[in-house]
């Protein structure tokens, strides 16, 4: 059953442009710093007032399920979408369905001011439903920031693990922070990826700027120098500084056959040795 009877809706729509108006004027009441100008407000409300009548006479609102309610669904997402990316709140975002709710009361009681019993039911159809649509609009909002969230951790991993190009055949991996299950993950890809891409025989995987070391990092540190050997090349861990040392020794980690320097100088030293270059300083 539809929320709204027909002639309910017949009388919104004659209203349309004093809805839009005094809903227009709500959301600018709200005020968004800028963020969404006077004329952006007011083409998304005509946008979606275009949706919601026919929407809401051809089909239950039970939910927002079911294809009557298809393209109002997918107005309610690219609205809460675009407005993640500007930085709107879930609030600020839920208010741009919520605010319509007065001009709708105020277009009803008028339409019903001699039929009070016929009056209060439709004000109640027009609250669930704005209701509905307000809380599909918060739940849409929520998934679309956990994705934007999600993505800007994926890139933020990726830019604290930057393969450098040392020297011909040598790369060197810099880690700076923890390293967890999932940055060792992002950590292998990307090495393996400019390994192939460059076809060098020795990495440098550099943790002078991780914190600390303990079984769960070592064992990171594992897989990634194993992974490496798989490609074929050698793998250096430089950086050890005393502190790890003793932890490394305390925690009785077996590193045995994994080559360890102080250092990244000494690491890039031994890896041109091994690539047969010799460096010494000009006469």
């Amino acid at each position: 059953m539809p929320a709204l009877d027909p002639a309910t809706l017949a009388t919104l729509q004659s209203r349309q442009d004093a809805i839009i108006e005094a809903w227009r004027a709500s959301l600018e009441h709200t005020g968004h710093d800028g963020r969404a100008s006077p004329r952006e407000l007011e083409a998304r409300a005509r946008e979606f007032w275009r949706l919601l009548p026919a929407a809401a006479a051809a089909g239950d609102a039970d939910g927002l399920q079911g294809e009557p309610w298809a393209e109002v669904r997918h107005f309610l997402e690219e609205l809460s979408r675009e407005r993640v990316l500007k930085g709107f709140s879930a609030a600020e975002t839920a208010t741009f369905i919520f605010s319509l709710k007065q001009p709708l009361f105020d277009a009803v009681e008028q339409a019903n001011a001699d039929a009070p019993r016929r009056m209060a039911a439709q004000l109640r159809g027009v609250s669930a439903l704005l209701d509905q649509l307000g809380l599909y609009t918060v739940k849409v909002f929520q998934k679309n920031r956990e994705d934007v969230i999600a993505r800007q951790q994926e890139e933020m991993l990726e830019l604290s693990t930057p393969v450098v190009k040392l020297w011909e055949g040598v790369l060197a991996l810099p880690m700076i922070g923890t390293l967890d299950s999932q940055r060792t993950q992002v950590v292998m890809e990307s090495l393996l990826q400019r390994i192939v891409e460059t076809g060098s025989e020795i990495a440098i995987i550099d943790i002078t700027g991780v914190p600390t070391v303990d079984t769960l990092v070592a064992q990171h540190l594992l897989k990634t120098v194993t992974a490496i050997r798989l490609m074929g090349a050698d793998a250096i861990i430089s950086g050890v500084r005393p502190q790890i040392a003793q932890t490394i020794v305390h925690l009785g980690l077996d590193l045995q056959g994994i080559v360890t320097k102080a250092n990244l100088a000494d690491a890039l030293a031994l890896a041109l040795k091994r690539t047969g270059v010799t460096v010494a300083k000009a006469a």
